[in-house]
């Protein structure tokens, strides 16, 4: 089978859509300028482009040019009259940034968003189905270990259709 991109490249039937998602958990560091080495599966799925932008959990979230503009028609179709569709508006687009590769497979994260969510020498990348997350270790073993506790995950998804 080919490389993803390359002619004779072909999905897998067996796998299909899997191939097209980001999953797995990597450790990665970030230089002095904030730059940081994407994995290499990663980058096949925003070689088409893609943005990055705050999380709703004190991380970074890193959409592909599609999911991006998927989510940015749905947020743009909520009235503007509702002042929370407008700070959702904000959240998303006011700290969004296209992602853009040196010839390493890095990207710059601006200093904003490393500020928002606490990054400094040391990340985890964490695949997302659709997207994937950026985290501080320290924020995402703090997250992680309240995700482990059996009887709060029972009372929390209780309510989530999650039938197979």
């Amino acid at each position: 089978m080919g490389e993803s991109g390359a002619p004779g490249y072909r999905r897998s039937a067996i796998l299909g859509d899997l191939e097209l998602m980001f999953l797995g958990t990597y450790e990665h560091t970030l230089d002095t300028k904030g730059r940081m080495t994407i994995p290499v599966k990663f980058r096949e799925l925003v070689s088409t482009g893609a943005y990055i932008t705050k999380g709703f959990d004190q991380n970074l979230m890193v959409l592909t040019e599609t999911v991006f503009q998927d989510l940015f028609n749905r947020i743009s179709s909520m009235n503007m009259a509702n002042p929370t569709a407008r700070e959702l508006r904000r959240l998303m687009f006011g700290n969004a940034f296209a992602v853009e590769f040196d010839k390493s497979g890095r990207i710059l994260i601006p200093q904003i968003l490393r500020s928002h969510a606490s990054l400094d020498s040391n990340a985890i990348i964490l695949g997302n189905g659709t997207y994937f997350e950026i985290w501080s270790p320290d924020i995402w073993q703090d997250h992680s270990e309240k995700m482990a506790d059996s009887d709060a995950n029972n009372e929390r998804y209780a309510t989530l259709d999650l039938s197979l």
